[in-house]
């Protein structure tokens, strides 16, 4: 599969290597712009290059984690509320009250180990949703 069909379609499968190289590739790219945005641009311009391309990695994300959604068994849209679940609420949080907020951190980390053991460490799910065999394992007859 080709970069620009990884970080931009939201069909097909991924394995857990694909998936994490992804994932590192996106975050890297963000802590990159993040740290270089303030040497480049005046505080407010930087800022607002950091809130672009947050706002912007989330494509690239929801498409992988639609991908190894669908490689899991699931639907592709549960892989997307899934980082909708994980951003999101970082981004309500100054226009909530104060007393929603702990809600808003709780949600995020639920998302977050739900996306860490489904889409992260579980194994691919075969063609029908059946656990992949092994490697080396011989199919049963």
């Amino acid at each position: 599969m080709s970069l620009i069909r990884l970080f931009s379609d939201f069909d097909g499968r991924i394995g857990l290597r694909a998936f994490w190289l992804g994932s590192i590739a996106v975050a890297l790219v963000l802590l990159a712009i993040q740290h270089a945005a303030p040497l480049l641009a005046d505080r407010h311009d930087a800022a607002m290059i950091i809130a672009f391309t947050k706002a912007f990695a989330l494509f690239p994300w929801a498409a992988l984690a639609a991908k190894r959604a669908n490689d899991r068994g699931s639907a592709p849209l549960f892989g997307i509320l899934l980082i909708g679940a994980i951003v999101l609420p970082e981004q309500l949080r100054p226009l909530v009250s104060f007393g929603w907020r702990p809600s808003l951190e709780a949600i995020a980390t639920m998302a977050w180990v739900v996306a860490l053991i489904d889409l992260g460490l579980m194994p691919s799910a075969g063609r029908n949703g059946v656990a992949a065999a092994p490697a080396g394992a011989k199919a049963a007859e």
